[in-house]
Parts: C-alpha cells; sequence; structure tokens
C-alpha cells in the first residue's frame, strides 16, 4: 500500500495494518497462517483495540479470514476474488492510460523516468522486493500522470489480491525483464500519445498473470481455498 502519512497522522491502527499488510503481501505471512489479535497487540505495545480495527482493514481486503470463535488466518488465495480483482484494476487502469495517452501532467515525466531507471537496477542486482515495490510506484505514478490520482486508491484495493501471487512470480530476473519491457513500451506510447498502442500494452501486461496464477495453482495448490 502506499505510505500512510506523517508520524504526526497515523494512528496506532494504521502502523499494525501497515506492517501486516506488508508481511501478507510479501509472502512473509503465509496464506492459512494464524494471528492472534493478543499476541498481536502484546508485539506492538498496543490494547488489542487499534489490533482489532487493523485486522478489519485487512479482512475488508480479503487478506485476512476473521471468524468468530475461531482463530483469524492469513485468508488463502482464491481464484474467483483474484478474478473480480483484476476485472476491477483492469477497468479502471486502461482508463487511466487511456486519459494519460490523450493528455498528460508532464511534470511526473521525471519520476517515471527516475523509476524506470531504478527498476532496471533492481533487476541487475536481483532485487526482486524492491522491484515489486517499484513496479507498484510506476502505476501509482501513472495514476499522477492521468491526473487521477485517487484512480490508484481504487487499483491498490483490488491489486492487494494478487500482490502475494507477484511475489510468488516475481523471483526470476527472466520475469522481471519482461514486466519492465511491458513498463517501458507503456510509457514510450504514453508519451507519444498513441493511445491504441497504450491500450494494447496495458492490456497484454494485466495478461501476464494468468498463466502464473494457474502454475501457483498446481504448485501451491495448499495455498488456495478454491
Amino acid at each position: 500500500m502506499a505510505e500512510i502519512g506523517t508520524l504526526e497522522r497515523t494512528t496506532g491502527s494504521d502502523l499494525v495494518f501497515q506492517q501486516l499488510f506488508d508481511q501478507i503481501t510479501k509472502l512473509e505471512l503465509l496464506p492459512g497462517t494464524k494471528i492472534s489479535e493478543t499476541e498481536t497487540a502484546k508485539a506492538f505495545g498496543y490494547s488489542r483495540q487499534p489490533v482489532r480495527e487493523a485486522f478489519t482493514r485487512l479482512a475488508g481486503l480479503n487478506l485476512l479470514l476473521v471468524r468468530p470463535q475461531r482463530a483469524t488466518v492469513v485468508r488463502p488465495f482464491s481464484r474467483e476474488l483474484i478474478a473480480n480483482a483484476r476485472f476491477v484494476r483492469s477497468a479502471i487502469e486502461l482508463e487511466v492510460v487511456r486519459t494519460a495517452s490523450a493528455g498528460r501532467d508532464t511534470s511526473i515525466d521525471p519520476k517515471l523516468k527516475a523509476n524506470m531507471k531504478a527498476q532496471a537496477d533492481a533487476i541487475s542486482s536481483g532485487e526482486a522486493d524492491r522491484f515489486h515495490e517499484l513496479d507498484y510506484e510506476f502505476h501509482r505514478l501513472l495514476c499522477q500522470s492521468a491526473n487521477q490520482a485517487f484512480a490508484f486508491d481504487l487499483i491498490a484495493a483490488n491489486k492487494a489480491q494478487v500482490d502475494r501471487l507477484c511475489m510468488l512470480a516475481l523471483t526470476s530476473k527472466e520475469a522481471m525483464e519482461l514486466l519492465y519491457e511491458d513498463h517501458q513500451l507503456l510509457l514510450e506510447a504514453i508519451m507519444s500519445g498513441d493511445t491504441a498502442n497504450a491500450d494494447k500494452t496495458l492490456r497484454l501486461h494485466l495478461s501476464r498473470l494468468t498463466p502464473t496464477i494457474e502454475a501457483i495453482y498446481t504448485t501451491h495448490r495448499t495455498y488456495f481455498d478454491d
């Protein structure tokens, strides 16, 4: 997720949410892992209330499964939820790149170019976690470029459902290079005002996860609940 403001505006619930979100999406907490409000509160030095609020927010993103009178667990992957999330993300982001290619905020261009350079560096050094973070930032910057920064909040809420799969997929240099090439072509299309090619490139980019999902379903079946 994006950074949650400054420390002055950040609540205990925000801090718990952000740390657990990162641990879940980075697969530091695997699907099916039990997680306790009481133990989490002790680890953070908080009362249970901010932890309960964070759990509720994570459950709203379908990352935790909170069950009355039963242990809360990191939610297993669901192919149905993943398909729903990908549909919503695709609909929003396709409109974002069309808008950006038709008339973008050029003040964002240096940030996008710097992000691309950082992606290349992450690939060269084999930093998959870093590449994942930069990929996230790249798509956020596209929304800013389209003057639709709010759209990334919607994309991120749905993207969370597939971020864990991305962590399983982005383990090879070849996989990162493929996504990087997509980003290059997408940015070139947007900056040249080629709306049709931007649309085509993004569709291809988002479709690359389809065979990955099926492969992960085969090799990590216990992580899924359907």
